[in-house]
């Protein structure tokens, strides 16, 4: 066996089909993808190449591209600056639930393994104008000026959009973190509450530190989630109204599927792929340098 992993040719002929495999996966429909935005097709029939030329109206003249980066950030830094801290401490505090930490760690969960169509037809029944539950409880409690038209307005539609997504992505985030919690080592715990250090105090000074490249993950997972964000937004509100709910897979859908624009959505879809690259990469190099790394 050893002699075998030593060799280079027999080691490259193992990994010869998952490489084929990526590459077919991956790096060819990407290519094809980059192809297409040189063109003005329109998904069927002939079409011209027109070089860059979409890519320079994305630039230039598409303020709905714009709006809709601008979505995905915003909803990037609501899963990092909301939904993480969160999810971090629920984590610590389920750790001390005793016999009812495994229903707890069922009931947090529960969000994250129901039907996205589930979970948008009930949020949107919820957030709905005259039958939905929120605007009766706003009634029925004597709030009635609070009522709105939630998924009608743009400012409260995008609202609505990003908190439904941090809802049902909380118990991934919350899974991770729970299980970097439990994997501290209890002498670590013990050490520390012999020197007289307070459940906060663990949590702050061990817990945490701890928790850095599990952090790190879920960060860069959560910042290209909110990137390609598609299906909660698309079944909700479908980018609308007036593009307010836009992000960048939705507008590329419509772009390419329901104005024929398929070389324009092709040139929005190679964009995304450079900016969750990106995104990716800094974020290693930037949340590395600041947390470090713990063995």
């Amino acid at each position: 066996m050893h002699n075998i992993l030593g060799d280079r040719k027999t080691i490259f002929w193992l990994m010869a089909p998952g490489l084929l495999l990526f590459s077919l996966m991956i790096f060819v429909p990407i290519a094809v993808s980059f192809y297409y935005s040189l063109t003005n097709w329109a998904g069927v029939g002939d079409y011209g190449m027109v070089g860059f030329r979409n890519y320079a109206d994305i630039f230039a003249g598409d303020p709905v591209f714009w709006k809709s980066l601008l979505n995905s950030v915003l909803l990037g830094l609501g899963f990092v600056l909301v939904q993480h801290p969160f999810a971090i401490l629920v984590a610590m505090l389920v750790q001390y639930g005793g016999r009812w930490e495994k229903l707890l760690r069922v009931c947090i969960f529960i969000p994250a393994i129901i039907s996205t169509f589930v979970t948008t037809k009930l949020w949107t029944s919820i957030f709905d104008t005259q039958f939905g539950l929120l605007n009766r409880l706003l009634d029925q409690v004597g709030l009635t000026s609070w009522q709105q038209d939630w998924l009608g307005q743009p400012h409260w539609a995008i609202a609505c959009i990003v908190f439904v997504c941090m809802w049902q992505g909380f118990g991934y985030a919350f899974l991770l973190y729970y299980a970097g919690v439990k994997g501290v080592p209890k002498d670590l715990y013990e050490a520390a509450m012999l020197d007289g250090a307070s459940g906060a105090q663990l949590n702050r000074r061990i817990v945490l530190p701890l928790l850095a490249p599990v952090i790190r993950v879920n960060v860069v997972l959560a910042i290209v989630s909110a990137f390609k964000q598609m299906e909660t937004v698309y079944l909700m509100t479908s980018g609308g109204p007036a593009n307010s709910t836009q992000f960048l897979s939705t507008y590329l859908y419509s772009k390419a599927f329901r104005e024929s624009l398929y070389g324009y959505g092709n040139a929005i879809s190679v964009l995304l792929v450079v900016i969750c690259l990106a995104v990716t990469l800094v974020l290693n190099r930037a949340l590395k340098r600041e947390v470090g790394e713990y063995g």
